[in-house]
C-alpha cells in the first residue's frame, strides 16, 4: 500500500532564482548579454560581489528588473516579449513561482560577432564559386591504390570486395 505524502516546505534561495532567470533570459533569441543600471552596480560586479542584470524583490510577490542588451538589428519589442514569456516559463515549470511583475530595461544594442562571421563566410564561399574547380589528391592512410581518386581528375576503377 503506498504511503501518503507528507505536508511539508521546499525552500528557494534568491541565488537560485537568480539563475534561473540568467539562464532563462541568455537562451533568448536576440540578447547578447547584460548591463549594469548604475556605477555602484558595476563597481560591486568588478569587485565580485554582484552579478550585472538582475533585480529581485520579493515584497508584493515576485518582481524582477532585467538590465539586457539586444542584438543589433533585431526588434526589440520581439526580443522583449521573447524574454519575459522565457522567464515566466522557466520559474513557473522549474519553481512552481508565478511572477508579479517583470521589467526589461533594454539599455544598448549588442553585437554578434558570429552572425557578422557568418555573413562574410557566405560572401566568400559566393565568390569563390565562381573559381574554376580543381581536382585535389587526397592521400588517405589505409586505403589502397584502387581508392585513391588521381590529380589529373581521371577515377581510378574501384574493385568490388565479397562481404
Amino acid at each position: 500500500m503506498p504511503e501518503r505524502p507528507v505536508a511539508g516546505r521546499s525552500i528557494v534561495t534568491r541565488r537560485a532564482i537568480v539563475d534561473i532567470v540568467r539562464t532563462a533570459v541568455q537562451s533568448s533569441y536576440g540578447v547578447t548579454g547584460f548591463s549594469d543600471p548604475s556605477f555602484a552596480r558595476r563597481l560591486s560586479r568588478w569587485i565580485g560581489f554582484d552579478r550585472p542584470g538582475i533585480e529581485l524583490t520579493t515584497e508584493g510577490g515576485l518582481r524582477l528588473n532585467l538590465f539586457v542588451k539586444v542584438a543589433f538589428g533585431m526588434p526589440v519589442a520581439e526580443v522583449a516579449r521573447q524574454v519575459d514569456s522565457a522567464v515566466r516559463y522557466s520559474l513557473r515549470s522549474m519553481v512552481g513561482v508565478d511572477v508579479a511583475s517583470i521589467t526589461i530595461h533594454v539599455n544598448g544594442l549588442g553585437y554578434q560577432p558570429t552572425a557578422v562571421e557568418r555573413a562574410h563566410a557566405i560572401g566568400r564561399e559566393s565568390s569563390e564559386l565562381d573559381e574554376p574547380v580543381r581536382d585535389v589528391a587526397v592521400e588517405v592512410p589505409g586505403l589502397d591504390q584502387a581508392h585513391k581518386t588521381p590529380a589529373e581528375g581521371k577515377t581510378a576503377p574501384r574493385r568490388r570486395g565479397t562481404r
